[in-house]
């Protein structure tokens, strides 16, 4: 009998670096993180070593000491590479693989590389490139020797490792295409958003931490057919669906991208016209993996990410995702301080959705009072004072009169 070949792909085998300088950083948790991203990014965590130091090590990261014993680790487990929990200088790329000679890749190259194979639209993409080249161009200097040992795998993959020799001017003048492109991209974007203002649809942004359940929970509201996927980032391209509630108010829903510690700047600035999505809506419902033991933690890294953002002023609803995986008196202890108001949902289950929607609702109407009412064609000014104060949502022309259905400040139904 034939024996078949096998072609399937041999995963990167690494190793996980960390250096806990004691600044209140759950190192253990960072680091099983850095592994659930390594795991999507296609490799396999074969080990971890983590130096408790008082500051990293400006030219190595770790010290002297760990570096023997992570060579001596890389040459057990024959990895093939090693993932740093922080963003390294090209000083400390080069100083590391000189020392180790294996492939050295941090976190926000991790991140970026996940980005890269997740983007499906045009706009995705160009956002990813342009990650990369910024990032890239920090770090031009001193890379030359690394970039030509990467070979394949993590942190060469993406439209922006295409040619990894590209010198600094190329890089400049790619940057300055993408930024022109992406600036379309944004006006398209801005466009969309005035055409929903003018039409008064309220808009809800769904924010969380990466695989805290958005996609699910957009899918279950509005069979947006998202893909869901238990891995970090998942889907990278926002989403936006609408959803009529009983009383015939249309909400617009957006998924956004997730959040997570130590999201690379590169990325938040790329990603900025998408994520600024929850900043021009006006409620943020901000999705919580109830089931996640460090889930206090990942809230607080959202709510950072907003104030990044400039998000303060807007209402939000807590939703505390994936309560079919607790047991039921865990419930009592989640919290959110933060928020205006609070909801535990199963998304897959489709549980609490119901509670979850007259929330929203409540907190989106508040102040306003809803109406329903015909005008007389000689009281058509009234309809303008609608439309400038309050959310006209259906205008009909009958031959007793203007007939309207909108939500106005209470203040303004009076001079109805």
């Amino acid at each position: 009998m034939t024996k078949l070949l096998d072609t399937s792909e041999e995963k990167e085998k690494v190793i996980l670096v960390a250096v806990d300088t004691d600044d209140g950083t759950d190192v253990e948790y960072s680091l099983d993180e850095l592994q659930e991203l390594s795991e999507t990014a296609g490799a396999e965590a074969v080990g971890r070593l983590i130096q408790k130091r008082e500051a990293i090590h400006p030219g190595t990261y770790i010290g002297k000491g760990k570096m023997e014993e992570l060579l001596s680790l890389i040459q057990w487990e024959r990895a093939d590479a090693i993932v740093c929990d922080d963003e390294l200088s090209p000083a400390q790329i080069t100083n590391l693989q000189e020392e180790l000679q294996v492939k050295v890749i941090d976190r926000t190259v991790m991140i970026l590389d996940i980005f890269a194979a997740h983007a499906k639209t045009s706009e995705g993409k160009l956002q990813v490139e342009l990650a990369q080249l910024r990032y890239r161009a920090s770090r031009l200097v001193g890379l030359g020797k690394s970039l030509s040992r990467l070979g394949g795998g993590i942190g060469t993959r993406g439209p922006g490792e295409k040619k990894l020799e590209v010198d600094r001017r190329l890089i400049k003048e790619r940057i300055s295409i993408l930024n022109r492109q992406l600036k379309e991209v944004v006006q398209n974007r801005e466009t969309l958003r005035r055409q929903r203002v003018k039409n008064q649809m309220p808009t809800v942004a769904i924010v969380g931490y990466t695989n805290a359940g958005k996609s699910t929970l957009l899918n279950t509201l509005t069979e947006a057919k998202v893909l869901e996927e238990d891995k970090l980032f998942a889907t990278l391209d926002p989403t936006t669906r609408a959803l009529e509630l009983e009383d015939g108010q249309k909400i617009l829903f957006t998924d956004t991208v997730g959040f997570i510690s130590k999201l690379p700047h590169s990325l938040v600035r790329a990603f900025r016209s998408t994520l600024e999505e929850a900043k021009y809506a006006d409620l943020i419902l901000h999705v919580v993996d109830a089931s996640n033991p460090k889930y206090s933690l990942q809230m607080e890294v959202v709510y950072d990410t907003l104030k990044e953002l400039e998000v303060g002023d807007k209402p939000i609803l807590t939703a505390f995702n994936k309560i079919d995986k607790i047991e039921p008196e865990s419930k009592m202890g989640l919290k959110d301080l933060q928020c205006d108001d609070s909801v535990f949902i199963s998304a897959r289950e489709g549980k609490g959705l119901e509670d979850l929607l007259e929330k929203a609702e409540r907190l989106l109407n508040a102040g306003f009072v809803r109406i329903e009412r015909t005008f007389s064609y000689d009281e058509a000014g009234k309809i303008q004072l609608i439309r400038q104060y309050g959310k006209l949502e259906e205008e009909e022309y009958t031959e007793a009169g203007i007939f309207v259905r909108a939500s106005v400040p209470a203040e303004i139904e009076g001079k109805l």
